[in-house]
């Protein structure tokens, strides 16, 4: 049972409800509550996961007519949205309130520097190995999902962020991976782990808790803003499709401005 079905007849039960007297009142009454504290997305989650137990029960007869067709859908649009900001300073900040005095704090400094610089996501950060880093070439290999891989350049401020963790970095022996736990045995990070050191760095630097993928939109917000065009800021993100990339242009507000039309108004007669 999925954990909407279960809170769904939790909160039910708690009411005095039975699942035989279950009415679309009940249904409609726990998705605008679930709807009203997260995204659309997810929303249309929770209606599947919704509908799915309706139906369930109206096979299983303890329901008397088919619910499933009382949860209302849920309206989102793709790219409706504008992607939350995140300023060069805040990400800077995050940077420097990293104690690179410690082996933590260097391992963390560097892989927040690959995220901010590179755009690189959280599982390209945990696959990335010894072999990946051309230091000749000034190019790194990354790794991503679908075993889809990719050169980028390797700038100055990344490389030094790397040299400086791997002289202090302990790995179990035979591991090539870049990222190790500081704890023994030294292997490999998860990605999660990059997702807790990115969300530790925003309280350290008393910003709003983010994940590595907040870092992605300000590159690429950054790099619109130098007057980098979609196509350059996709192929640093790897996107696969350039409208996934579109999506940044709704962030530089100054260039919109500049191309809006104004509002028609009323004429008076």
């Amino acid at each position: 049972m999925s954990k909407t079905a279960r809170r769904f007849l939790e909160q039910c039960s708690a009411a005095g409800v039975e699942p035989s007297a279950l009415t679309g009142r009940e249904v409609n009454a726990f998705l605008i509550a679930e709807c009203g504290r997260v995204s659309a997305g997810s929303a249309k989650g929770r209606v599947a996961e919704l509908r799915s137990l309706l139906r369930y029960l109206f096979v299983r007869q303890v329901i008397a007519c088919r619910l499933g067709t009382a949860v209302p859908p849920v309206g989102g649009w793709r790219l409706a949205t504008v992607p939350p900001r995140m300023t060069a300073a805040d990400v800077q900040a995050l940077l420097d309130h990293c104690d690179r005095s410690t082996d933590v704090g260097v391992r963390d400094f560097a892989m927040l520097t690959l995220i901010a610089r590179l755009g690189l996501c959280s599982i390209e950060v945990a696959r990335l190995e010894l072999g990946d880093l051309d230091w000749r070439a000034g190019e790194i290999v990354v790794r991503g999902k679908g075993r889809r891989e990719g050169r980028l350049p390797l700038p100055t401020d990344v490389g030094e962020a790397l040299v400086g963790y791997l002289c202090r970095r302990r790995a179990a022996a035979g591991c090539r991976h870049v990222f190790v736990t500081v704890k023994a045995p030294h292997g490999p990070i998860r990605a999660e782990l990059v997702n807790d050191v990115t969300k530790q760095a925003c309280r350290r630097a008393g910003l709003r808790r983010v994940g590595p993928h907040r870092l992605r939109h300000a590159l690429a917000a950054e790099l619109l803003r130098r007057g980098a065009g979609l196509t350059a800021i996709g192929q640093v993100l790897r996107h696969q499709d350039l409208a996934t990339t579109a999506l940044y242009a709704k962030v530089d507000l100054n260039t919109l401005r500049g191309v809006a039309q104004p509002w028609p108004t009323a004429v008076p007669r």
